[in-house]
């Protein structure tokens, strides 16, 4: 399984937080957000995957992005069409990977997202909440035994290192979680990531090897 944590912000936190090798790295470049990226990104290990973070963005924007700092993958957050991620599919570098994030709770229809099972690599399920993510609340995991695709997904929305226990108990079903996601249960201050916790998760979820 793998280790994504989002919404970085700040330089020296990037390359002390990416010094702990996650696998993938979020920087969210919608500007309603209090993690906004809008700096440079310092040069990181190449082993961790720079994701850019989408709500409701037009193509041209986020293939500007992708080309400006060199993304290994777009997450789209927001309410994009099957057309629109198609599209994008289409004129992005097939070494790029697409995540499509869905906000879930006890209510989800998972029937939407079977048509983006083509256009997209990942699907990401985020607590549904009064923003696109970072809402710092999970929802009840139990909902994930309707999942009703093959595509390996993305399991996001408050967790911490209390979560630990729950992803252990999750990740011994045969749903395909492919990434555990993280974020503000990791932070000191929106977009300043706490790196001893963070550390510590780390090493712990290292060692499960879920």
């Amino acid at each position: 399984m793998k280790l994504k944590i989002c919404g970085m912000k700040y330089p020296e936190n990037i390359l002390e937080v990416g010094a702990l090798l996650p696998d993938y790295m979020g920087f969210i470049f919608w500007e309603k957000s209090a993690r906004y990226f809008n700096g440079t990104i310092p040069e990181l290990i190449k082993t961790v995957k720079k994701v850019g973070v989408f709500v409701n963005q037009t193509q041209e924007e986020i293939l500007e992005k992708a080309a400006k700092y060199n993304l290994q993958a777009v997450q789209l957050h927001g309410n994009e069409s099957i057309e629109f991620v198609s599209e994008l599919k289409n004129k992005l570098s097939k070494k790029i990977e697409i995540i499509k994030a869905f906000s879930a709770d006890e209510n989800f229809d998972f029937e939407v997202i079977k048509p983006f099972e083509p256009v997209c690599n990942y699907f990401l399920f985020d607590t549904k909440g009064k923003l696109p993510g970072g809402n710092g609340t999970t929802f009840d995991w139990t909902i994930l035994k309707k999942y009703n695709s093959d595509k390996p997904f993305f399991l996001s929305g408050g967790i911490g290192i209390n979560e630990l226990k729950a992803i252990e108990e999750i990740s011994k079903s045969n749903l395909p979680i492919y990434a555990i996601d993280v974020n503000s249960k990791f932070e000191i201050e929106p977009g300043l990531k706490n790196r001893n916790l963070f550390s510590n998760f780390k090493r712990k979820f290292d060692v499960a090897n879920f």
